[in-house]
This record gives structure tokens, C-alpha cells and sequence, in this order.
């Protein structure tokens, strides 16, 4: 085994999707947030999953419990239970797994709809919104990650309202499926990691982008202002999303299974890559193929 390679942090897969394959509930552009006020145990047990497959940092599954995502679906007056909810599925999955070092990370997500810049909120509603969710989730996480924002001014609303909190902050761009280095917005995402640094993100990430591209762009993210990560998707193509629409329009990629996932992790690794993990359609074997690789390759997980 060769040795002395750098220190990778293992975050946990894709909630969502896997959430769909164990739930009997019917899917809904709201799909995770039912769950969690039908059947909370599947969550919690895909956070253990996770843990247990070599994850050292899971998310809370809060994705869809904006402010702006619960009006548009009236039921604005659930937000602090289902962040609790949400909090609740994971500080248990901590207890029942009980492994050492494992971190809970709050989530910050787009507020209306991912990959769709143009229909976020004003910067200010943003900041508005953002600091309602961290008040709720700060008390009972170790860190925030911000994740699957694709403008400049999602990342730096969310960004600057979790500072607040006194936590460390992740944060996390999804960038175009081409060899571009833009974001889903269409702004550079030079630009947008100039930003990041400008603004004291503890560490820098691409997710929810096709893996092939993550690496293309990884050089572009690596300015050495801390640690950087990734977390890529499992999808053909995310085109067919619309804002307010459902996942099931999404279909998954048939060459991306835990072995050639790992693949594409140990070359991120080798680029300087700290902290690595799975978005969508990745889920619990794939974190444990990756994480077992990882170790066989020399590096601390």
C-alpha cells in the first residue's frame, strides 16, 4: 500500500434519489420533505447507510425546506418542524451508529429550484431566507455546506448568512456539463471561486455536475485558499428539470456504478481534491467502493 498520501474527508451520497428507491410515498416536487413527515425511519436509515459506508460527514436531508419552496407548496407554517425533523433523522442516525468522528453538516440549497439561477430571489431575500434556515440548523450541526448553487449571488447570500453562524462553511457550485468552466448561470466560475475566497469560505466545491467535468474544472477551483471538494451526479442530463418539476423526469447514467465512480474519485484525490462524497444517484455502495479504494490507494479516510 503506498502511504503518507494526503487526508480525504468521505461526505455521504445523494439523499434524494435513494430516498425515492426505499420510499413507498408518491413523488413530488416536494418528494423529500414528505418523507420526512411519512416516513422519517428511511431517512435516518440512509444516513446510518451512509456512516456506515465510510461517510465521515453526512448532510441534513433539508433540501427542499426553503422558505420560498414550502409557500410555493403551502405549508410555509412547517418550516421549523421539518428542519427539525430533518436535524432529528440525522442526530439519531448519529447515536445509532456511534462511529467516532462522524460530523452533521446543516444544508443550504438553491431556495426555489437547482440549476435555475434566474428564478432565485433578490440578494437581500436571499440573505433573509438563508439566515431563517441557518437560526434553525446552527444549534445542532458542526458545519454548513451550501451546495448546488449555480450563480454567484446564491453562493454569496448563502455564504455570508451562514458565516454568522460562527460554524465552518462549505461551499459548493454546480457548473455547466461542458468543458466551459462556467456555472449553470453562465457566469465564470473563476469568477465565482474569486468570491469564495474574497469571503472567507472554509473550504470550495463542485457538485451536482457530471464527474468528467468536475475534473476538468478542479484546477480552476484550486486557487490554494483551503481545502476543495467534489460531488458529482449520476444523471444523462439534467435539461429536463424545470423549476417546480419532479426527479423521476431525470434519467441515470448506466456506466457511472460504484467501480467507475471511484475512478473518477481517485483522479480527484491525485488533483489535491480533500473532501470527496456523491450527489445524486450515488448512494451507499458507491461511497463504500470509493472510501475502500481511497484507503488501498494510500489515503487516509
Amino acid at each position: 500500500m503506498i502511504t503518507n498520501k494526503q487526508k480525504i474527508t468521505v461526505l455521504d451520497g445523494g439523499m434524494g434519489q435513494e430516498l425515492l428507491k426505499r420510499s413507498k410515498g408518491e413523488v413530488t416536487p416536494l418528494w423529500s420533505t414528505q418523507v420526512m413527515i411519512d416516513e422519517p425511519e428511511i431517512v435516518r436509515d440512509l444516513h446510518i447507510d451512509f456512516i456506515r459506508a465510510g461517510a465521515r460527514v453526512i448532510v441534513l436531508n433539508a433540501y427542499t425546506m426553503t422558505p420560498e419552496r414550502l409557500a410555493r407548496d403551502g405549508i410555509i407554517e412547517d418550516f421549523e418542524a421539518l428542519q427539525l425533523a430533518a436535524i432529528n433523522a440525522a442526530t439519531s442516525a448519529w447515536d445509532i451508529a456511534a462511529i467516532p468522528g462522524v460530523k452533521i453538516a446543516g444544508c443550504l440549497p438553491p431556495l426555489v429550484a437547482s440549476y435555475h439561477a434566474e428564478v432565485a430571489p433578490d440578494y437581500e431575500d436571499m440573505l433573509v431566507s438563508y439566515g431563517k434556515i441557518v437560526a434553525v440548523q446552527a444549534p445542532h450541526v458542526d458545519m454548513f455546506l451550501c451546495e448546488t448553487l449555480s450563480s454567484i449571488a446564491e453562493a454569496k447570500a448563502a455564504l455570508i448568512a451562514a458565516k454568522k453562524s460562527g460554524l465552518p462553511v462549505w461551499v459548493s457550485l454546480t457548473i455547466q456539463d461542458n468543458d466551459l468552466g462556467l456555472l449553470r448561470s453562465g457566469e465564470k466560475l473563476s469568477d465565482a471561486v474569486a468570491m469564495l475566497d474574497e469571503n472567507g469560505a472554509d473550504a470550495k466545491f463542485l457538485n451536482c455536475s457530471k464527474p468528467e467535468f468536475i475534473t476538468a474544472a478542479l484546477p480552476i477551483l484550486d486557487t490554494g485558499k483551503g481545502p476543495i471538494g467534489a460531488y458529482a451526479n449520476g444523471f444523462t442530463s439534467i435539461d429536463s428539470l424545470k423549476p417546480g418539476g419532479v426527479v423521476t423526469s431525470l434519467e441515470s447514467r448506466s456506466d457511472l456504478g460504484p467501480e467507475a465512480y471511484a475512478e473518477f474519485a481517485l483522479e480527484w484525490a491525485k488533483q489535491g481534491v480533500e473532501i470527496i462524497g456523491g450527489c445524486c444517484e450515488v448512494g451507499p455502495e458507491h461511497i463504500a467502493v470509493m472510501a475502500k479504494r481511497l484507503a488501498e490507494e494510500g489515503y487516509s479516510v
